[in-house]
Parts: C-alpha cells; sequence; structure tokens
C-alpha cells in the first residue's frame, strides 16, 4: 500500500486549521495540526513530515522566526506560509527567507491542493538526487542534447535544471542575451511530464505594449476596435503545458499585476469577458536585466518577482567558462558543415587561439553565427583566420588603452556598436539588448555614427 504524504498545519486559528485538514485529507493526504510553532517543531522532530503549512501570525514564536528553524532541522521541508492579504509583504520576506511559497487568506481548496502538489513534487524531486547532501553533481549530461558545456558552472546548472524538471515549479533563468535561456526552457520542458503537452514562447520585448494583454490572455469578439473573432491568448494556447516568458523586465506594471493574479488563481479572463477560464500551465520566466535592481528601482513587482523566481538558475556568460568554447566550436562546426554539405577537417592553431582569447559580448548566439558564417565562407578543408578578421575576431577588442592615442568616448561607442552590429549580423534587436538600449535609441546612434553599412 503507498504512504500517504504527511502535511502539518501550524495555526492557532481552529477553524482555519479544520478547514484545510478537511480539503487535505479528502485529497489523500494524512494531516497533522499544531496550534502554534513551538508545538510544530516538537512535532517534525518525532516524526516525518513533507509539507508544513505556517501562519505567520502565531503566540508565542511567530512564522517568520519560526520559519529558519524549521529549516535548519529539515533543510529540505517545504515550508509554505498561510498569511492575510494585509501580511503579502511579510510573506514575500518569507520566501526570501526560504520558505516555498505563500497562500493568501482567504483561498479556495483547489488552491491549497495546487500548492501543496507543488510543494510535494518539488520535495521529492530534491530528495531521490544521488549525491545531494554530499553537494556532488553528476558527470552524465547525455540526455541534455539541446545545451552543450562540461564546465563546471554548467554541470551545477545542468543539475539544477535536472531536479526541477520533474516539478511543476515556476523557473527564473537569467543571463546576458545569447547564453541560452530559451534553449534551457526548453531542456526543462522536455524533461518534465508536461513534455508532450506545447511549449509556447512569449518574446515580452518584442510584443506592442497595447495588444500585450490581448496575447497572453485572449480577447472575445468585438471588445475593440479590430477584434473581429474571439481569440486564445497564450496561456489558453499552453493549457497543459509550458509557457515560456523571455524578457519579463520588458512587461508594464499593469501587465504584472494581472500576471500576479494569473499565477495566483490559475485562471484567466479574456479582455472583453468577465467569465474566467482554468489554465494548467507551468511558468517559466527569463530575463537579462537583474530583476532585484528592477524592483528597488519600482519598475517591477517585488510579490511578482518572488513568484517568478521559486527556483533562479543563473547561465553564465561565454567568457566566463571558456573551457566550453571547444565543444561549442565542435557542435557548431559539425551542425553547419552538415547544413552547407562541407567537410572541414582542421581548424589551424590561430584560429582556435583567436575564438578562445574573444570575450564574447554576444554570448553563445555570436559565436555560432561566426562558425556558420566561416563554415559558408570557407573555400577549403580548413577554416581560415581572414574570415574571422572579417568578423572583428582578428585582435581581441579592448576600448581602454593604457598608452598611445587616447580615443573620445564617442570614438569609442561609435567603434563598439559597430563591431557589436557585425557580430550579430546586423540584428539591430540582438545589438540593442546586447548594448543595454532600446531599438529607438540604437537607430538614432547608428545614424548619428553613419553606420548603416556595418549591418
Amino acid at each position: 500500500m503507498k504512504k500517504k504524504h504527511k502535511i502539518l498545519i501550524i495555526d492557532d486559528e481552529e477553524a482555519i486549521r479544520d478547514s484545510c485538514s478537511q480539503v487535505l485529507r479528502r485529497a489523500g493526504y494524512e494531516v497533522q495540526e499544531a496550534i502554534d510553532a513551538l508545538e510544530g517543531l516538537n512535532l517534525i522532530a518525532k516524526e516525518s513530515i513533507d509539507v508544513v503549512l505556517l501562519d505567520l501570525k502565531l503566540p508565542r514564536l511567530n512564522g517568520m522566526e519560526a520559519l529558519p528553524k524549521f529549516k535548519e532541522k529539515q533543510p529540505h521541508l517545504p515550508v509554505i506560509i498561510i498569511t492575510g492579504y494585509a501580511t503579502i509583504e511579510s510573506a514575500v520576506e518569507a520566501i526570501k527567507k526560504g520558505a516555498f511559497d505563500y497562500l493568501a487568506k482567504p483561498f479556495s481548496p483547489q488552491e491549497l491542493r495546487v500548492i501543496v502538489k507543488k510543494a510535494l513534487q518539488a520535495r521529492s524531486s530534491f530528495l531521490t538526487q544521488p549525491g545531494l547532501e554530499e553537494g556532488e553533481f553528476s558527470d552524465d549530461f547525455s540526455d541534455f542534447d539541446m545545451v552543450v558545456g562540461t564546465s563546471p558552472a554548467m554541470k551545477k546548472v545542468l543539475e539544477i535544471v535536472r531536479r526541477v524538471s520533474p516539478t511543476d515549479s515556476t523557473v527564473l533563468i537569467t543571463g546576458e542575451s545569447g547564453t541560452g535561456k530559451e534553449l534551457l526552457a526548453r531542456e526543462i520542458h522536455k524533461h518534465s511530464p508536461r513534455q508532450k503537452a506545447p511549449f509556447v514562447v512569449v518574446d515580452c520585448g518584442a510584443l506592442v505594449e497595447t495588444l500585450f494583454e490581448s496575447e497572453l490572455f485572449g480577447h472575445v469578439k468585438g471588445s475593440f476596435t479590430g477584434a473581429y473573432a474571439t481569440k486564445h491568448g497564450r496561456f489558453e494556447v499552453a493549457n497543459g503545458g509550458t509557457i515560456f516568458l523571455d524578457e519579463i523586465s520588458n512587461i508594464s506594471l499593469n501587465i504584472q499585476a494581472k500576471l500576479l493574479r494569473v499565477i495566483q488563481e490559475r485562471e484567466v479572463t479574456r479582455i472583453g469577458s468577465s467569465r474566467p477560464i482554468k489554465v494548467d500551465v507551468r511558468i517559466i520566466a527569463a530575463t537579462n536585466q537583474d530583476l532585484a535592481t528592477c524592483v528597488r528601482q519600482g519598475t517591477f513587482r517585488e510579490d511578482l518577482f518572488y513568484r517568478l523566481s521559486v527556483v533562479p538558475v543563473h547561465l553564465p556568460p561565454l567568457r566566463e567558462r571558456k573551457e566550453d568554447i571547444p565543444y561549442l566550436i565542435d557542435y557548431f562546426l559539425q551542425k553547419y558543415c552538415q547544413k552547407a554539405k562541407k567537410r572541414i577537417k582542421t581548424i589551424p592553431p590561430q584560429v582556435k587561439k583567436a575564438l578562445m582569447e574573444y570575450d564574447w559580448p554576444g554570448n553563445i548566439r555570436e559565436l555560432e553565427n561566426t562558425i556558420e558564417r566561416a563554415v559558408v565562407l570557407a573555400q577549403g578543408d580548413e577554416l581560415d583566420m581572414a574570415d574571422l578578421i572579417y568578423h572583428g575576431l582578428g585582435t581581441r577588442y579592448s576600448p581602454f588603452p593604457t598608452s598611445g592615442d587616447f580615443k573620445s568616448l564617442e570614438e569609442i561607442e561609435r567603434e563598439y556598436i559597430k563591431i557589436v552590429l557585425q557580430a550579430q549580423g546586423g540584428n539591430k534587436s540582438r545589438t540593442a539588448k546586447i548594448l543595454g538600449i532600446d531599438r529607438k535609441t540604437l537607430l538614432a546612434k547608428i545614424k548619428k555614427y553613419n553606420l548603416e553599412d556595418s549591418s
């Protein structure tokens, strides 16, 4: 007989304990109750508990003070904070300190079942990984065929992906443009129970603000000018699968509030409709910005940030894992030789040296574009150094000379924009992202510095 998972409910309100217990027992769980945190701590010292529901406002020892004590006793025990709307900020603070997630009162039976299920999946995923307690990482990542890399940094990333993939936990992938955030998101989906369901990509930086809500949540016919037919939003299309919100930092505060509600309620409402539609979607978000800084600057909601970053994954830039470059070169060389129907047998030492020494501001995307072009331009059975010089890789770029003729800031800016623009094959959107400016500003600088021919 399968052992029942045991849930501990800690709340000084008897009505809350009773209602939660009834819902969870009907869902097939074994339930324990405690009226305060001290009683709960004594209980987990004697019994095996799988998930804790912990109220923040408790006598003797409040939930915020008790949380680190629970994590100290059982580091991998998911603790779900229960809180009233007035103390949401405290719940977010608790997540910073290690809480799995939070439930805002009043919550529905469905919300309770969903969040407990997610917590159990996360716990199971972490506890079943070999070498977890020792902090060891597997060396066999052959099943991750979209992501190439053997450096310690990439092994750590892939180990986290391996552990989180079987769960429904929300993942936030951070990293510079071109580091492969979408590929990593696809790997998570591919190794999840949702792999046969849709994987829907939303480029938050490409959608027009006025149409963004319609794209995400859909609209009904006649709800606004141009709404000639009812449209399913991306969340509906992704139902049962995964939605990937790329460059999440670009969405407005208005859309952030509505996205937060979707995450909390697990339902969307089309524009022009009052009927909510239930959706079962796993969310993976990505950004090349520091969202914590965006929160401090007031451009990103703090509660949404912590909802999205249940499991944060950072992809390091290529310049910080140069030991992966030879493997990436071989991978792209094979890919584009097959595509161009060419057989390139050797890469001269000077070419390898140039590829290894370059800092790759465009990361893996820039390296891939460079190898593709070199393969296309190659006239023999080896890559030529001249092809790399053509793409700005003949010498390592440094805008800060230590002697000789110093350049003005405008000269340095012009030269660097030209290099990045060429490395991105003239793609202005990618160039703007790498430079950290918007597309309109980039177009103005291209015109100012007469760089139209460089693209």
